[in-house]
């Protein structure tokens, strides 16, 4: 269920919008998190999002609001395991790149799959879920906060 719409008392403290100066909307009051997975001999895993999320219909990585006192790191995992089953404990953190606005981050965890995993969808959060190679993410319908960073991220994927 899109957390945006349980009654306030089962909602967490992040899961709400934060309005930017311009209007704009973003989702997580505490900033949020992202997982670049990446597997030598798979590629890297996108989710396709929900229609009813925010830029419904896109690819992107899994991931979403990080909760109160929790790094980004810690936020990015959670959210993987919560939507896409991604096992954390077969992980290694690569490089983390933030997009800082003042009021509101995001923040891209890249890791390395040390084993190779079958993504299972575990949220209505997901279309699919798919391993792509790296030269086919570009063709894509991507979000666009990731395929604004993708050209930075793609180069941390060695």
């Amino acid at each position: 269920m899109n957390p945006e719409f349980l009654p306030p008392h089962l909602r967490d403290p992040g899961d709400a919008w934060v309005v930017g100066p311009d209007g704009q909307k973003f989702w997580g009051v505490f900033g949020a998190a992202g997982l670049l997975v990446w597997s030598r001999n798979l590629g890297v895993l996108l989710q396709h999002r929900a229609e009813w999320s925010h830029f419904g219909g896109t690819w992107g990585l899994p991931g979403g609001a990080r909760k109160q006192g929790e790094t980004a790191i810690q936020g990015a995992m959670r959210e993987a395991a919560e939507e896409a089953s991604v096992p954390p404990d077969h992980l290694r953190v690569i490089h983390t790149s933030s997009l800082d606005l003042g009021f509101w981050s995001y923040t891209t965890v890249i890791v390395e799959a040390l084993e190779d995993f079958q993504p299972v969808i575990a949220d209505a959060e997901s279309l699919a879920l798919a391993w792509v190679a790296v030269p086919e993410v570009d063709a894509l319908p991507l979000h666009p906060g990731f395929a604004r960073a993708w050209p930075e991220l793609r180069p941390h994927l060695v």
